[in-house]
């Protein structure tokens, strides 16, 4: 896995300079969650949903690696008439049902086609992926009590807590810490666990529920991996250019 977890890194670095678009940070916070789903975790009955949808380099590379997506595909990122735009876009891929390109649509989303499996006696799990920024969305409120009403078993929503946002820390912008205490308050089965751990992270997503859905809160860096993007908010918008590229692909070579 750690090779995979190499090679998936070093791409999605590659995709982004090619592309000249930023958004790195978030991606690079998210990457590991994903590839443990794809690679350790998700049936094939199981539904991903990637709720911060400015991580979608993430998800494409992701696909990548798991034969989904080819090279070619790869290289039309971003590019005029392509499938794998900024946010993911449905209608193309069965891996991408909704278009989640506002924060705030994902989980209601994922919370809508868990009640229809639960109703149609499906046996797949949908897996959910949001931001901690997110929560600051009021639909993402109204999505926990209906999931916690309907006791949605088949639930599993997964909260990137990178502690950085658009235009600063969560903490300054409008504080939810910490935002376990205020999760726990719906009843719902929530796990803290270290966003880059592999076992850790798969653990936690077989994780059985206890009777609704399931909350796993992973404690992550945004730029993980690269040094000089860990914790900088910059790194939320900057493309790199051609000396940080470099930079970076040594770092993760010597991993």
């Amino acid at each position: 896995m750690r090779a995979k977890l190499q090679s998936a890194r070093k791409r999605l670095l590659q995709m982004h300079f090619e592309s000249r678009v930023g958004h790195i940070g978030g991606n690079l916070s998210a990457l590991d969650a994903m590839m443990v789903l794809y690679h350790r975790v998700l049936r094939p009955d199981d539904i991903f949903i990637l709720a911060k949808g400015h991580a979608a380099g993430a998800l494409y590379v992701t696909m990548w690696t798991a034969g989904k997506l080819s090279e070619d595909d790869l290289k039309t990122f971003h590019a005029e008439g392509t499938h794998l735009s900024a946010h993911p876009a449905p209608g193309w891929s069965a891996d991408i049902p909704f278009a989640t390109g506002s924060l705030g649509h994902g989980f209601p989303d994922a919370a809508g086609m868990a009640l229809g499996y639960q109703l149609q006696g499906r046996s797949g799990r949908i897996f959910c992926l949001t931001s901690d920024a997110e929560w600051q969305e009021g639909s993402n409120w109204e999505a926990l009590i209906f999931a916690r009403h309907h006791r949605l078993r088949n639930l599993c929503v997964v909260i990137d807590e990178n502690r950085l946002q658009g235009f600063g820390t969560t903490r300054d912008v409008a504080s939810m810490d910490p935002l376990g205490e205020k999760l726990t308050g719906f009843g719902v089965d929530i796990t803290h666990v270290d966003g880059h751990n592999v076992e850790a992270m798969r653990c936690a997503f077989e994780a059985p529920s206890k009777g609704g859905p399931r909350m796993v809160i992973l404690r992550t860096v945004k730029g993980h991996g690269v040094s000089f993007m860990e914790n900088a908010m910059e790194w939320h918008y900057l493309p790199m250019n051609p000396d940080q590229y470099r930079a970076a692909l040594a770092e993760v070579d010597a991993q």
